[in-house]
């Protein structure tokens, strides 16, 4: 009497059969029964022998037999999660004889793709697991927000108080005069309930606290949670200052972590799973998101270069001007400036190859998908000695951790650490209602990233109406958005030098903490730090005063003598009472180089470009 269960029968003497059939044995367990045709092939006269040497057989119950590709799709099938391959090979066109076709070449040259097979995924073949990359990525995604909520604490009411250059009870009060129910949509905030300098350094005061659970463990759902929506609120109520890459780059991630993170009681990761709930592994869903959105952020930012036409990135001249034009470089950024000009184009070169074309290697069997790992940490260590951007390079390294797996990080990470981390039991049944807002989700990233990809490399015309409209409908909430950094590089830096005065006739220079002023200031080390005045201040220096109306409003304040304001800067010269005027200068500011620097001592030369803004006073009684 046959078994009860189907029998896949194999090549029991082909290696490339017995690596895949062992992998298939781990996903389906108890499932199917595996047998090699040498032992079993007596057992079943009427299938040829040479159709048990030309490809595998799936013998049901019911005596009804199924060959190569579609054998492997019905096998596939009692996996949970990939039955929709079977249905995919039944019914959409073209795909049914494409696959077989395939099989058949691969059967033919199984000694060659078995030495392939080796090569990329390795001697050996588990189904992959994620408890310790979603511990790892967890906890860094907690320092990532613990620098961000931190370094914003001290600043945000001299950014957006309301004493400070952008307040934020002016916008939502003006926002709320014009708008309906709308406008909660439009600038998603808790500042709604109170917009109070208190209420924006309690949401800053707990993000720092809640990043630090995240950290420790503790609760991670709700904390992750809880973060988002804090981190949202002052994203939207810092307005210009909270508007740079990395902080929408860091609502997404997070956005996706709320679906990413165990949500089983307030258990810590630390501890063993105290019911099955904890057991379950994260969702390849959002594993796979995640990972697109890596793609996503490192693939349209290269695009971007070659897309906008700059001379610079077309001729590899641009990282001859990036070094000392970037917005906070480090004191590498001076030695790295100094290399000859055929070592900055081989790093252009780098960089196009980096972004272009390492990030496709996501997508490849993991031991390729490693080695895109290693390459993409490494570009972010580059960029990360010698330029200040905060919390980028470390929030982009915590994407590419999840391109591991613990059969990797097995080998990597302490055994007490893996005991704790890895639940006893695996559950991978998930309710219903979860895995259905796992899919919207999916549906809403990948068509809304598509969307912007689009729009990014092709311009609006390329995208129907109703697609931008749905896309520009979630924008607010930064769940979906486009990348793409230093796409037009800059050539010259133009530094604000912002000076007060008492009679009109004597100035004396505002310094800020990190930004170059004191030519014999050597650049600083910032990042994770971000002081978001200095960082605004070089985008300001791209334009004139005129476009930058926050601009304005720093010189008001500082004709007012704000504390929260002064307390933005370096030095205030006018440490009794606030100037009677000020006035701001250009500066042409440039790397000196080893000769200059030997002579002088100085980090910077520059030259006065001129006025950038005109002299100005309070009107007074």
């Amino acid at each position: 009497m046959r078994d009860a269960k189907p029998l896949l029968v194999y090549d029991g003497d082909c290696g490339f059969c017995r690596f895949w059939v062992d992998y298939w044995q781990k996903l389906t367990k108890d499932q199917i029964d595996y047998a090699p045709f040498q032992e079993v092939a007596g057992n079943f006269p009427e299938i040829p022998l040479e159709q048990f040497q030309r490809s595998v057989q799936l013998i049901q119950p019911s005596g009804g037999v199924t060959s190569a590709a579609k054998a492997v799709f019905q096998v596939l099938s009692y996996v949970h999660g990939c039955g929709w391959l079977l249905w995919v090979y039944n019914y959409l066109p073209g795909f049914a004889p494409a696959s077989e076709r395939t099989y058949r070449f691969v059967a033919w040259h199984r000694p060659f793709f078995d030495r392939i097979q080796h090569l990329v995924w390795g001697r050996k073949l588990d189904p992959p697991s994620h408890f310790l990359t979603r511990w790892i990525f967890l906890r860094l995604l907690g320092i990532v927000y613990l620098a961000a909520f931190a370094s914003l604490l001290p600043q945000i009411t001299g950014l957006a108080g309301a004493h400070g250059i952008l307040p934020i009870h002016n916008v939502l009060a003006s926002v709320a005069q014009n708008l309906g129910p709308e406008r909660y949509r439009l600038f998603p905030t808790l500042a709604w309930l109170n917009a109070s300098d208190g209420f924006l350094k309690f949401l800053a005061g707990s993000g720092t606290f809640l990043s630090i659970l995240l950290i420790l463990g503790i609760a991670p759902g709700p904390v992750v949670l809880l973060l988002w929506v804090f981190y949202l609120s002052l994203v939207t109520a810092g307005q210009d200052f909270m508007a740079f890459q990395w902080d929408i780059l860091l609502l997404e991630a997070g956005c996706l972590a709320i679906f990413l993170v165990p949500w089983s009681g307030l258990e810590s990761h630390w501890k063993r799973p105290r019911s099955d709930l904890a057991a379950r592994p994260p969702s390849k869903v959002v594993i796979w998101l995640l990972r697109w959105l890596l793609f996503r952020l490192m693939f349209l930012s290269g695009c971007v270069k070659l897309l906008s036409h700059d001379p610079t990135w077309r001729n590899l001249t641009a990282l001859e001007y990036h070094y000392h034009t970037q917005p906070l470089p480090t004191p590498l950024a001076w030695y790295a400036s100094q290399l000859p000009a055929w070592f900055q184009k081989c790093s252009a070169d780098g960089v196009f190859i980096l972004e272009i074309g390492v990030p496709f290697l996501i997508f490849t069997p993991r031991r390729v998908r490693f080695l895109g790992c290693a390459l993409l940490v490494f570009f972010q260590i580059l960029i990360a000695l010698t330029g200040n951007y905060a919390f980028f390079n470390l929030l982009a390294v915590s994407l590419c951790v999840l391109l591991l797996d613990d059969q990797l990080l097995r080998r990597a990470l302490p055994a007490g650490l893996i005991r704790r981390v890895l639940p006893p039991i695996v559950k991978a049944v998930r309710p219903t209602g979860r895995r259905a807002a796992l899919l919207v989700l999916a549906a809403v990233i990948l068509f809304g990233s598509g969307v912007l990809v689009m729009v990014t490399l092709f311009g609006p015309r390329s995208v129907p109406v109703p697609a931008l409209e749905a896309t520009d409908w979630l924008e607010p909430f930064h769940i979906v958005s486009s990348y793409g950094l230093f796409a037009v590089m800059t050539t010259s830096r133009m530094e604000i030098i912002i000076q007060g005065s008492e009679d009109g006739i004597h100035w004396s220079d505002y310094s800020f903490k990190y930004k170059p002023g004191n030519l014999s200031k050597a650049p600083g080390w910032v990042a994770p730090y971000q002081p978001r005045l200095d960082w605004q201040m070089w985008f300001a220096a791209l334009g004139n005063y005129r476009q930058n109306p926050w601009f304005v409003n720093l010189m008001v304040r500082l004709l007012e003598g704000s504390p929260p304001v002064l307390k933005l800067l370096g030095k205030n010269p006018f440490p009794e009472a606030p100037p009677r005027y000020v006035r701001a200068l250009a500066f042409d500011y440039r790397f000196t180089d080893f000769a200059e620097r030997r002579a002088s001592g100085n980090w910077w030369q520059r030259k006065v470009e001129g006025l950038y803004f005109p002299v100005a006073a309070l009107r007074r009684p």
